[in-house]
């Protein structure tokens, strides 16, 4: 291991206890300019220097000089691999799932230097395992009511569901995965809780598997990971995170609404009985509507998924769950889901749920809570210019933009 390579590990051990250089430095009877150099490449280490350092961030000398992954990266990848095996065989996807597991661990370091709340994420429900598809999906529904009132979402559709899923503490990001997994839940006291999905899927069918995996951090956060794919697709604890995905993206209150403004989901008739207030009895009539016009056609349908940002498919299945609909006309709507995306595609709204999303926005977020942090620890002095320019390279951002960026932090 070269010196470079060297001084990236010791910075990351330093880090990941929550120290400072400063603090690092008094501890082993160094000056603060020596762990700069040190951490940079630019100072060898003395084996007395390598102990000391080992002992204050509490990881072995081996550990810290090591090729590839250290023993926390390992761990986190290893448990990956054993949820889901022949994963290790495909690079594309062993090469983005490390690098995000990488961000998350420099967020984690950066956060702790910053002295911010641990990301504990979201509250953990406390719900029995489902015993019955209809167990599983009722609880889903449940929980799916009870995180959104908390959450303060009311009816409307989610804007982003990645960047909400952040907001609560969890990581969250797209990578390349197997054509059969939607997604994955990562839980490791070295990153926290972090949520990758699939980004070959188009944009509707991701978002809800952003929500299907958020689920797994709300219910079932007992492991270190959790696959959503073809092969445990009937798992009891993968229905409820099914159907707590969509009645988080489509609330019951939210399709009622929608229904009502393209004047649909209205029964065929309608009794009323209204007070007589000569008589003191009451007056009964019934109003019919007219013929076909409650029928939910391809083109409502694709105006719902389009509303929620959900795929064709997610939309009628939620409708059929609702029982606006039957499962004749569901089966009818899914044999017209082409006219569906045809209608989209007309009036230029096809792009927001039923392309891929452009590879450059599938971390964003995730890229920019790491930026942020890193701005803000080089504000207030914890960080080195030297390590700015370290993070743009995992930031994919031009050293001298990340550097110029906090710089005009530094100086407000």
């Amino acid at each position: 291991m070269d010196a470079k390579d060297l001084g990236s590990r010791l910075r990351s051990a330093r880090e990941s206890r929550g120290l400072s250089q400063q603090a690092a430095a008094q501890a082993i009877g160094l000056p603060r300019t020596a762990i700069t150099q040190l951490e940079a490449g630019s100072r060898s280490v003395s084996t007395l220097e390598l102990t000391r350092l080992s002992e204050l961030y509490l990881r072995s000398v081996t550990d810290l000089l090591q090729e590839g992954p250290t023993d926390e990266d390992r761990d986190v990848l290893m448990a990956l691999h054993r949820a889901a095996p022949g994963l290790e065989d495909d690079p594309a996807t062993r090469e983005q799932v490390a690098r995000c597991v990488q961000l998350c661990r420099e967020g984690v370091a950066l956060a702790r230097l910053l002295g911010t709340e641990s990301r504990a994420g979201p509250p953990s429900y406390d719900i029995r395992l489902p015993r019955s598809p209809g167990d599983a999906v009722a609880q889903g529904e449940e929980a799916a009511e009870q995180e959104r009132r908390r959450l303060g979402l009311g009816n409307a559709p989610i804007a982003d569901v990645s960047e909400l899923i952040a907001s609560q503490g969890i990581w969250a990001s797209g990578v390349t995965l197997p054509d059969g997994m939607s997604g994955l839940f990562l839980r490791h006291p070295s990153i926290g809780l972090a949520i990758l999905v699939n980004s070959s899927h188009a944009k509707g069918r991701k978002r809800f598997s952003y929500a299907h995996e958020y689920a797994h951090a709300l219910l079932d956060r007992n492991g270190d990971v959790t696959i959503s794919s073809t092969d445990n697709s009937s798992e009891m604890v993968e229905k409820r995170a099914n159907a707590f995905a969509a009645a988080f993206l489509m609330p019951r209150g939210g399709i009622r609404a929608s229904l009502r403004n393209l004047d649909k989901g209205l029964p065929s008739r309608q009794d009323h009985a209204v007070f007589d207030a000569a008589s003191g009895g009451h007056i009964e009539a019934a109003q019919r509507a007219s013929a076909r016009s409650q029928r939910i056609t391809y083109k409502d349908n694709a105006l719902l998924a389009h509303h929620f940002g959900v795929s064709y498919q997610a939309a009628v299945y939620r409708l059929k769950s609702l029982r606006y609909i039957s499962g004749r006309e569901s089966g009818d709507l899914l044999e017209r889901e082409r006219f569906g995306r045809k209608y989209l595609k007309a009036l230029s709204m096809f792009a927001d749920v039923g392309e891929q999303e452009k590879q450059r926005y599938w971390d964003r977020e995730l890229r920019n809570e790491i930026a942020h942090l890193a701005i803000e620890a080089y504000r207030r002095e914890e960080i080195s210019r030297g390590r700015v320019l370290e993070l743009s390279a995992t930031l994919r951002i031009a050293g001298d933009t990340l550097l110029n960026l906090a710089e005009a932090a530094r100086g407000e």
